[in-house]
């Protein structure tokens, strides 16, 4: 694994989105089994839909040090490798910031629907980080970027959640999905350029969020504060993001059949350990235990073990070739279904019940995904593709 993009990663990434916009599209649906969805916050349980999130970080964490070596290799400096990936997080925290207000959103107060303003909010995104062509001037990007700031500026001032009697502005009410991974990538990439790749010192970082993830449960405190309060949750989040790092420069030392050896055998180690902490905290992706980081990093080993055992040892990459859009165009491919939902809700279009409840309901969250990235792909070849 010496190359900057490496198959088995853009295949496994492609994987993970698919499902991600598969589940998050479960609540459209009725009489769909519970072990699909999320676990309630005090249900000792692990939904399919709470291992996606974590896979998520995982493979972020697997594309840092090639992209960061990358940068390396063409001769950037350190300190403005930091200020690409400080520019990318506060990026992330933006767009994360804005899809947790949207469902705060009070229509009335705002003078504008929440249809409307997602679709506003999601063509700005794209106003402002659209991956342009080198043709364009740059005139006319800067203009259209500064459109798009100026669409989130107003947005931003315009929103009013809460009722008349007690309403609210926009505010950071917690960072959401983007927000998240862009705490978890800022910190990663950063401990990365930082340590210099080296394995040991990284090691000790992933060590060091996954034993403050068992403190903030097991409530320990530092300095008089309690840890779940000082470190983002729990250090959960960083533990996959660094787990994933681990793995990409761990596989480097390895060939194929050695590689494959070490995810599975790493996958193993970490699902005891998930069994282990059973017996001490239950498995909960609301409340970001020990249990659940430790299940789910042994999930994504497994799963990637088996994509890298087609992709990079069978040469199957082919089997694949559909799911490039969700590989490649990944933030694209989270934002569109806000389109979607938007423009249904304003058409006042609707399916019938029978389309969606039980299985038939899932095949067509299976479909919506699969129209996502078909939707991605085609933008793409008009060059409208998000990229950070």
């Amino acid at each position: 694994m010496k190359n900057s993009r490496i198959p088995s990663i853009d295949v496994f990434r492609g994987l993970t989105m698919l499902l991600m916009i598969f589940v998050n599209d479960l609540w459209t649906l009725r009489a769909i089994p519970s072990w699909l969805e999320h676990a309630e916050a005090d249900v000792d349980f692990l939904g399919l839909a709470d291992t996606v999130f974590p896979c998520f970080l995982f493979i972020l964490g697997m594309s840092i040090p090639l992209g960061v070596d990358a940068r390396l290799t063409k001769g950037e400096s350190p300190v403005r490798i930091s200020g690409h990936i400080v520019l990318r997080t506060l990026a992330l925290l933006v767009m994360g910031i804005f899809t947790v207000n949207v469902p705060e959103l009070n229509a009335n107060l705002t003078g504008l629907s929440s249809a409307w303003f997602q679709i506003l909010m999601v063509t700005a995104f794209f106003l402002i980080w659209n991956v342009y062509p080198k043709t364009f001037p740059s005139s006319t990007v800067r203009v259209l970027q500064g459109i798009g700031i100026v669409i989130l500026l107003v947005l931003a001032v315009r929103f009013r959640g809460g009722t008349p009697e007690n309403p609210q502005i926009f505010r950071p009410q917690w960072w959401g999905i983007l927000g998240l991974i862009g705490w978890s990538y800022g910190v990663s990439a950063l401990l990365y350029l930082g340590m210099k790749g080296k394995v040991g010192a990284l090691a000790a970082a992933f060590l060091f969020f996954t034993l403050t993830t068992i403190a903030a449960h097991a409530d320990w405190q530092v300095g008089g504060f309690d840890v779940k309060d000082i470190i983002l949750g729990n250090g959960a989040f960083h533990a996959f993001t660094m787990a994933g790092l681990l793995t990409t420069l761990l596989l480097r030392k390895q060939d194929s059949i050695r590689g494959l050896s070490f995810l599975l055998g790493a996958g193993c180690l970490m699902l005891g350990a998930g069994f282990i902490a059973h017996a001490y905290f239950i498995i909960s992706k609301i409340q970001a235990t020990p249990t659940w980081v430790f299940f789910c990093t042994g999930i994504a080993l497994l799963t990637y073990a088996v994509v890298y055992g087609l992709v990079e040892i069978g040469q199957k990459v082919h089997w694949f070739t559909w799911l490039k859009p969700a590989g490649i165009y990944t933030l694209t491919c989270y934002l569109l279904p806000y389109y979607f939902y938007s423009l249904a809700e304003l058409t006042g279009r609707s399916l019938p019940d029978a389309v969606l409840t039980g299985g038939v309901g899932l095949l067509k969250s299976l479909a919506f995904a699969g129209l996502v990235l078909i939707t991605a792909q085609l933008l793409s070849k008009i060059n409208i593709r998000l990229k950070l």
